[in-house]
């Protein structure tokens, strides 16, 4: 199951991956999207992350610390 978000305006948001490849390497880009797409789909927060609301009501993640 993947993980959700609902903002404070009821509205539900999925967290998703994906390898982003560039000339330093390849890395993780994480995002939410208001739709669920299951080859991209997390199952939980990664490690040293947590999910904020912004202002706007659009969910991130944000380094512990």
């Amino acid at each position: 199951m993947a993980y959700s978000f609902t903002n404070s305006k009821g509205k539900t948001y999925f967290l998703h991956r994906k390898e982003v490849k560039s000339k330093s390497g390849t890395r993780d880009l994480y995002f939410f999207a208001g739709d669920l797409r299951p080859d991209f789909a997390v199952d939980e927060v990664p490690a040293g992350k947590q999910v904020v609301e912004m202002k706007s009501g659009l969910p991130v993640l944000k380094k512990v610390e």
